[in-house]
């Protein structure tokens, strides 16, 4: 006992420096404000090294044996005590983990590619927030996790608008800042109502096994639980609540539109945002809460997150902004794991979630340095060009022969092809979706199908990438025929991290087995062990009309866009456009949505400046002239009184006075006087 006291002592102390090291980092960047930023670089890139060593030995401590929660009290609330502490289980160590293997070939990319005079800021920006989310990830109570939630919005919202001189920038965080300001309502008001039904934050005593949520019951109208009841609606407004949160964080619809504008920040953000931290966060919280959903609560989460997958990549499909092309792979490949959730795939969500960190940072790490090279032909000739739009490029492969093996790879796992980790995870998701469907109504077959269809168009989206970058001619060639390029792979600060996450993108990381999902040691983590059984064809018509139906995709987009076939899409027709226009939906929200809020607040400023402050201004008004008006009575009326009796006293006084001659003779003939006027005045009376 004592040993095994001992023992996650020492895991809990390793959690806890893996978490912290990155917040020292930051902290001691911050100090450094002004000095070299090539310091700032090699601190924050040896924190995040260490913190992955440390997370490397929690996992192997925790995974697959018992969870290790420790806390003390933090403070009370009149008889309830909260807790902090850390709760390590297998999606603790899991995400611990991720995150930081992560975060640790960004950091190695960063000191290239962000220029030495800003890495001081950009690595105390980049240090916290892989601080606020490793923290988001171990804490064990629903109040640190609001925290920590937060903490990671405020840090992306630096990271997004880092280049704070380009309006484009400020714009950008500041869309990502207030929308997810509505999922952070959410999630606090869920917060509320299962403190107010529970009676407790903690997440063990929550949703630990045979823990208070599912103990919890609705019936009659009533939502049952050991510590209390309450209407059955609250337990539906919770599900809201979460649900905004998971919205606004994993870009889901309606609240996706401020992840391809989020892209004005410097490329490694946007590999780290998208990869395994901010966007992740929305998933592993579904994670973290899961047990509470009932199934009308899981079919929603199913239709919005196939609806989302199916959006993004039609959208996909017609952008020629690189980043943005990606961007919206992102929010896509989100909808695939949070339809997961819904139909009971959990083990497959978190599986997804895993390969699509390793090939969605890659691919941004890709473009990173296809637009750091792009940006270099255009300040050397002097183009007036945007170094993102893949209709400059072409023929790159030749010039930058590992960015263009490893964007493959990228793009293989991406679209799920055989021998790549992508494979595993998404065929996984394809295949339950169809046996989960399998029983219900006709209408549920719409799920798997809308998310098979979008499996394919993203083969196309990711060929057309692959062409327009890399294939054919150099588009700018075109217009300036002399034009030499001298660009290249860069430096090995850039080759490094390609070479290490093309490699994480191929199966061996995850399984032994290239074709057989249900061999990957990350999903059996998260299934009970009897789980492995292949009952449906499904295991196998699906992986093979899936991959034989990309194969065909791939080969008609080079068709298309190398061999100038006539398959070329007319840009004129209302399916194009709406593509190109992101379905309407910022149009929307800027017409419609901003115009109403803006509206309704020019009406509130109205309101309050004639009304209110007209109020205010006549109150004031009358005040000031009944003011006057006492001052006048006060002056006149008060005073004036005051000071006729002043003047009539001193009249008498005045008077009085000249009786008072001090001569006897006076005196005499004074009363002489007197006494004739008295006998005058009888005698006449």
């Amino acid at each position: 006992m004592t040993y095994t006291l001992l023992h996650n002592a020492s895991t809990i102390n390793y959690a806890l420096a893996a978490v912290v090291l990155p917040l020292i980092a930051s902290i001691i960047n911050l100090l450094l404000l002004g000095k070299s930023g090539k310091i700032s670089g090699f601190i924050s890139a040896g924190a995040i090294l260490v913190s992955v060593v440390l997370a490397a030995m929690v996992f192997a401590e925790v995974w697959n044996k018992s969870l290790i929660h420790v806390q003390q009290l933090w403070f009370t609330i009149g008889a309830t005590p909260v807790y902090a502490g850390m709760l390590l289980n297998n999606l603790s160590v899991f995400m611990l983990l991720l995150v930081t293997v992560i975060a640790l070939p960004v950091h190695v990319y960063s000191t290239a590619y962000i220029k030495t005079a800003e890495q001081n800021r950009y690595f105390t920006y980049l240090s916290f927030f892989c601080f606020s989310m490793l923290a988001l990830v171990v804490i064990d109570s629903l109040v640190l996790l609001y925290a920590f939630w937060e903490l990671v919005g405020f840090s992306s919202y630096l990271l997004i608008g880092f280049w704070f001189t380009k309006d484009s920038a400020v714009q950008a965080n500041k869309k990502a800042f207030i929308m997810n300001r509505i999922g952070d309502i959410g999630l606090l008001s869920a917060i509320i109502i299962l403190f107010a039904q529970f009676h407790t934050f903690d997440l063990v005593q929550l949703f630990g096994d045979n823990g208070l949520v599912y103990r919890s019951v609705i019936q009659n109208g009533v939502w049952i639980s050991p510590a209390g009841q309450m209407p059955e609606v609250w337990q539906y407004v919770a599900f809201v609540g979460i649900f905004l949160a998971v919205a606004a964080k994993s870009a889901q619809f309606p609240l996706h539109t401020w992840l391809p504008d989020a892209m004005e920040g410097p490329t490694s953000v946007s590999a780290l945002i998208h990869a395994a931290t901010m966007v992740a966060a929305g998933v592993f919280l579904l994670g973290r809460v899961y047990p509470m959903f009932n199934v009308y609560e899981l079919n929603t989460l199913a239709i919005i997150g196939c609806f989302t997958a199916f959006l993004a990549a039609t959208i996909a499909l017609t952008q020629n902004d690189l980043k943005r092309i990606l961007a919206y792979s992102t929010i896509s490949q989100l909808g695939y794991m949070i339809m997961a959730m819904g139909i009971n795939a959990y083990a497959s969500s978190l599986f997804h979630l895993a390969t699509h960190a390793f090939f969605k940072c890659l691919l941004f790490l890709c473009a990173g340095v296809i637009i750091h090279e792009m940006q270099h032909i255009k300040d050397e000739h002097q183009l007036d060009i945007d170094p993102q739009n893949i209709l400059y490029m072409g023929g790159l492969r030749k010039k930058m022969p590992l960015t263009f093996i490893a964007t493959v790879i990228g793009c293989l796992a991406l679209v799920g092809l055989p021998l790549t980790s992508g494979y595993l995870s998404k065929d996984s998701i394809l295949i339950q979706a169809f046996e989960w469907a399998d029983g219900k109504g006709a209408w549920y077959k719409i799920i798997p199908v809308s998310i098979l269809l979008t499996s394919c168009l993203t083969a196309f989206y990711v060929a057309r990438l692959i062409f327009k970058v890399f294939f054919g001619e150099f588009k700018l060639k075109e217009v300036l025929p002399n034009i030499h390029l001298h660009i290249s792979d860069g430096s090995w600060a850039f080759r490094i991290p390609l070479i290490f996450l093309s490699l994480c993108c191929l199966f061996p990381l995850f399984s032994l087995h290239p074709l057989l999902y249900e061999h990957a040691w990350l999903h059996k983590g998260f299934v009970p062990t009897d789980y492995l059984a292949r009952e449906s064809i499904y295991h196998t018509i699906i992986p093979a009309g899936i991959n034989i139906a990309s194969v065909f995709i791939v080969y008609w987009a080079f068709a298309v866009y190398i061999q100038q076939s006539k398959l070329v899409f007319s840009q004129t027709n209302f399916l194009f456009r709406l593509s190109y226009h992101h379905w309407y939906i910022d149009t929307f929200y800027r017409q419609v949505i901003v115009k109403a809020v803006l509206l309704l607040s020019n009406a509130l400023f109205w309101l309050d400046r004639i009304i209110v402050d007209g109020f205010l201004h006549l109150l004031q008004l009358t005040l000031i002239l009944l003011s006057g008006l006492a001052a006048w009575t006060d002056r006149y009326i008060v005073d004036g009184t005051l000071l006729l009796i002043t003047q009539l006293v001193k009249l008498m006084g005045d008077f009085f006075r000249g009786f008072q001659s001090g001569r006897v003779q006076y005196y005499l003939f004074s009363m002489l006087a007197i006494v004739l006027a008295v006998f005058i005045i009888k005698l006449l009376i």
